[in-house]
């Protein structure tokens, strides 16, 4: 029976406060501050990392040892250390007020672990041996990354216009069902593969029409666009794994 829930937790503008200042702790404070959390790193030292990070005010950092307290207002706390006792203070601390946590390597003190991550854009595939492994996860995860290419990030775009479309002309879920085994079975993806947006939202243009659904496909192909990007530039465009 599996020992843990899965879950994919919402942490945009939440404190998040990590208790470490080494690599490891950096690491961990770059996934949060990717998902939007307002991130505080507590340590008497800190690396280059953090420090750089600390200079562009994407965190803050408090230049302290860790005392009973310093929890208060965090809504999620990651623990990156070596110290078994400090890390059982700081796990006593957060359950005593019913904050999540996780301390690396740890899992006695953890009250959730974190899976080994691949991201394409608003596509997020996690793998999690619940503890047994985590080196095996990344390497699972690896093996993920061949198969699920960058370009899926603008095919869940594109997948996420037409849905939108579809729910404008209430159409029904049955049919929205319909429709994306209709886009899965298409060549869309492999025209993104080769960098071919303008097809691809070509493609989607025509499957929306047995459904009732009438749009451009230059519509289309701005919604699949990479914003972050100043043009379009097929794969080099589209960020990595997370």
């Amino acid at each position: 029976m599996p020992g843990y829930y899965p879950i994919m937790l919402d942490i945009r503008h939440k404190v998040a406060i990590v208790i470490g200042g080494n690599q490891l702790a950096a690491e961990k404070v770059a996934g949060l501050v990717a998902c939007g959390a307002q991130v505080r790193v507590l340590s008497p030292t800190f690396c280059y990392t953090l420090l750089l990070l600390a200079q562009q005010h994407t965190i803050t950092l408090c230049h302290k040892s860790y005392q009973k307290g310093d929890l208060a207002g965090a809504f999620i706390v990651i623990v990156a250390t070596s110290d078994p006792q400090l890390a059982e203070a700081v796990a006593s601390e957060a359950q005593e007020h019913g904050q999540p946590i996780n301390v690396v390597d740890m899992p006695r003190h953890c009250s959730f672990i974190l899976p080994s991550i691949l991201r394409r854009g608003q596509l997020t595939i996690a793998v999690s041996t619940e503890g047994a492994s985590p080196g095996l996860a990344k390497r699972i995860r690896q093996q993920l990354a061949k198969l699920f290419s960058p370009a899926y990030e603008p095919y869940l775009r594109l997948a996420s216009a037409a849905r939108t479309r579809l729910r404008a002309n209430n159409v029904s879920y049955k049919l929205r069902d319909d429709f994306f085994g209709d886009y899965f079975a298409s060549e869309v993806l492999a025209r993104l593969e080769v960098g071919d947006i303008t097809t691809a939202a070509a493609v989607t243009q025509a499957l929306l029409q047995p459904y009732g659904v009438e749009t451009k496909a230059s519509a289309l192909e701005k919604e699949a666009y990479n914003n972050e990007t100043e043009e379009w530039s097929g794969l080099s465009g589209w960020g990595g794994a997370g």
